[in-house]
């Protein structure tokens, strides 16, 4: 019984700190353009160069 009274109020304050970091988010407009961010993942990268004439070297070629 003696640990709930260490217990509660730790968990009461992970819901604060959890209930502050979630209103900063807000606040600081990291929900505003969720579609946005998912499509840049997509198409960030450059497409990849293909090389001509290029085979790999061949125990062969000493």
């Amino acid at each position: 019984m003696d640990s709930l009274y260490v217990l509660i109020p730790i968990a009461i304050l992970f819901v604060i700190i959890a209930v502050g970091v979630f209103l900063w988010a807000v606040r600081s407009d990291q929900f505003e353009d969720l579609e946005r961010q998912g499509m840049n993942v997509l198409l960030d990268d450059k497409p990849a160069e293909k090389k001509t004439n290029s085979k790999p070297p061949t125990a062969d070629d000493n």
